[in-house]
C-alpha cells in the first residue's frame, strides 16, 4: 500500500497503473480502503493533496479498466501459440516467451496476434 505515496498528479503511466491493479488482483478494493486510511497527517494540506491524488489514481483506474479488462490481462499470445511459433515444449523458455508478453502488454496495451508474433519471434532470436 506504500507504492501510493510515490504517486502524484498523472506521474504514472498507463502501465504503471496496470501493473499496479495487476499486483493488487483481487484485494485492489481493500487496497483502496487502506491506503487512504494511512493518510493520518494532522497538516490539513498535505492530507488533502493526498486525497486529491488517490482520487485522481482510482479515476485513472476507471478510466484504464473502461478500455480494456485489468483484471483479464493476458498477453496477445497464450501458452500453445508460443510453443507453435517458436517450436518448443512446455518447459521453462514458454513462461520466459509468456512474461516476455505480459511485460509486452502491460507496456504497451493490446498489440494484436500479429504484431505479438513478430515482437515474440524477434525477441527469441536476439536471445543469446
Amino acid at each position: 500500500h506504500l507504492r501510493f505515496f510515490g504517486y502524484s498528479d498523472q506521474a504514472w503511466t498507463d502501465s504503471a497503473i496496470r501493473r499496479y491493479v495487476r499486483d493488487a488482483g483481487p484485494e485492489l478494493e481493500r487496497l483502496h480502503i487502506l491506503t487512504r486510511a494511512d493518510v493520518t497527517t494532522r497538516n490539513r494540506r498535505k492530507a488533502e493533496r493526498l486525497e486529491f491524488a488517490y482520487d485522481d489514481l482510482e479515476q485513472r483506474i476507471a478510466e484504464i479498466a473502461a478500455a480494456e479488462d485489468l483484471a483479464a490481462v493476458r498477453p496477445d499470445l497464450d501458452g500453445q501459440e508460443i510453443m507453435r511459433i517458436l517450436s518448443l515444449k512446455p518447459g521453462p523458455e514458454v513462461g520466459q516467451a509468456y512474461k516476455f508478453l505480459l511485460d509486452l502488454r502491460l507496456d504497451e496495451g493490446p498489440l494484436g496476434a500479429e504484431e505479438a508474433e513478430r515482437r515474440l519471434t524477434d525477441w527469441w532470436s536476439a536471445r543469446p
